[in-house]
């Protein structure tokens, strides 16, 4: 099987030129399994990033209004509820009380200026 065959688009996430660096994100779920879970999908340093919108120390959205997750530089994502700061472009925690832990990687793919979420058995982590 090569690699394009593992890919299946799933849904239509957004326009690319919908995403700024540093911006507001673009938020929508995702189904594992049985269960629906909150995303959302960034622009940094000009490329798409996604991730589940739920934050490794508490469970709680990173997003304190619908699509803010970045700090005030536009540099960092960050947990509303206890500050957690993250790498936009790894999902590392840099700093808070989930240093070390990751935010858990949505794969989507850019395709003639769309992103989509796509299903790629290797890269979906296990459920938070």
């Amino acid at each position: 099987m090569d690699d394009d065959s593992r890919l299946k688009k799933l849904k239509f996430v957004c326009k690319h030129n919908a995403l700024t660096d540093g911006g507001p994100a673009k938020r929508f779920d995702i189904r594992r399994g049985d269960r629906t879970l909150p995303a959302f999908a960034i622009s940094y340093a000009g490329t798409v990033h996604a991730w589940l919108n739920i934050c490794p120390h508490r469970g709680t959205s990173l997003d304190w209004q619908p699509g803010e997750v970045f700090d005030d530089s536009g540099l960092y994502l960050i947990c509303a509820t206890h500050g957690a700061m993250f790498q936009p472009d790894t999902g590392l925690c840099v700093d808070g009380p989930c240093r070390g832990a990751s935010l858990s990687a949505v794969p989507v793919e850019l395709q003639d200026g769309e992103i989509w979420l796509v299903h790629d058995n290797r890269s979906v982590g296990p459920d938070p």
